[in-house]
């Protein structure tokens, strides 16, 4: 049997399982989603095949990333032993596009739709977005029939991104349970009026996200911001990590704190009930 067919076979959240035992710091979300989802959350920290203690990076191709391709092909071997198929990577751009995923075409291979969301109802298609401070979120349908995952940096919380896979997924938004997973946090995320007027310009009460810093700077709080688009977008089941990542370096990647860095990932997919 093979490694995916045999994962496909056992139980629904036996990632949680397969992590604990492999002594990993991964975080798997705490959220009231159906049994029939899985998803975790990758840190900086992985352990090879023979048990040695290596680096996890899925900062791989394409672009500017493209020479880290060796790290990523490693990590992403790591990442394969517990899914039940390869994820779909994006070749992500700070936008608001979501590409849906259907069953047939989840063999992405080198592919990489050109996306910040993504959005499946089918089976053991695993949707993955890569992060290092930007918001990973994660949707599932309270019944568990639709998900999604979305790469949220402030360019793409203020284009819509957060609101976009909401609609792709084609169901009752009060329906929807999100998770936020790990970010920067707005004590560590100073940014210029520029960021600020782009979310006041459509939300005034936006304003609470952002708290004065030095002369002519704000700290901003993203999830904070991204639990506000999801309100508005009829989305009240929010659900996050509280975690930043810039202020633990032993856990987490920061392009903010190192600019050159890698990247953890965020991964869901439906078990078959």
């Amino acid at each position: 049997m093979s490694a995916a067919s045999q994962f496909a076979s056992e139980p629904a959240h036996d990632v949680s399982t397969r992590i604990a035992a492999a002594g990993l710091d991964w975080i798997v979300p705490q959220w009231p989603a159906p049994r029939s989802i899985n998803a975790f959350f990758t840190t900086r920290n992985a352990v090879d095949p023979r048990g040695a203690r290596i680096s996890f990076d899925v900062a791989g191709p394409p672009g500017p990333d493209a020479g880290r391709s060796d790290a990523f092909a490693e990590s992403r071997r790591i990442v394969e032993a517990l899914v039940p198929s390869p994820p779909v990577w994006l070749d992500q751009v700070h936008g608001a596009t979501v590409v849906p995923v259907e069953a047939q075409s989840r063999e992405t291979g080198d592919r990489w739709p050109r996306a910040d969301a993504a959005v499946t109802r089918a089976t053991d298609v695993v949707l993955a977005i890569r992060v290092a401070d930007c918001l990973p979120a994660l949707f599932t349908a309270a019944d568990g029939s639709v998900i999604g995952a979305a790469h949220a940096g402030w360019r793409g919380l203020a284009a819509g991104v957060l609101e976009s896979t909401v609609a792709a997924m084609q169901c009752d938004a009060a329906r929807i349970l999100a998770w936020l997973g790990p970010c920067i946090g707005a004590a560590a995320y100073e940014v210029g009026d520029d960021v600020r007027d782009a979310f006041i310009a459509r939300d005034a009460n936006a304003s609470s996200a952002f708290a004065r810093g030095r002369l002519g700077k704000w700290q901003a709080d993203l999830e904070m911001l991204a639990r506000r688009r999801l309100a508005q977008a009829g989305v009240g089941a929010v659900t996050s990590a509280r975690m930043c990542t810039a202020s633990d370096a032993s856990r987490f990647y920061s392009f903010r704190r190192d600019q050159a860095t890698g990247r953890m990932a965020a991964l869901i997919w439906r078990h078959p009930c």
